[in-house]
């Protein structure tokens, strides 16, 4: 059997820019990537800490050091610049496999979105 368990987590980052005219997804600074343990492209659920908005898109890579995470395409209109977010990703594995599992859990500082 398998099971959906969390892979990564980015706790608590403020949208620093929303683009409605973008064909949709999180931009995310690469550092913060990196941290996370995500990877361009990949499967992410964003929460919205402030209005509790749930939605699910992918990730493209930022300016590494930038500090960036904008909300593009129809995301833009549930979460807007300022607001705090929480980004995840899960992944699939091996029920025994999955008890063992540690996730990738970053806290960056979210005035900055560096990490600390």
């Amino acid at each position: 059997m398998h099971i959906e368990v969390l892979k990564s987590k980015i706790h608590r980052v403020t949208v620093t820019q929303a683009d409605l005219d973008y064909i949709g997804s999180v931009t995310i600074d690469e550092d913060l990537m990196d941290a996370a343990n995500l990877i361009e492209n990949e499967k992410v659920d964003v929460f919205n800490y402030n209005n509790g908005e749930r939605l699910s898109t992918y990730v493209i890579k930022g300016e590494r050091g930038s500090g960036v995470i904008c909300l593009n395409g129809p995301a833009s209109l549930k979460i807007s610049v300022g607001h705090q977010i929480i980004i995840v990703s899960y992944a699939s594995m091996d029920f025994e496999e999955a008890k063992k599992h540690n996730p990738t859990v970053v806290f960056p500082d979210s005035r900055t979105n560096k990490l600390r």
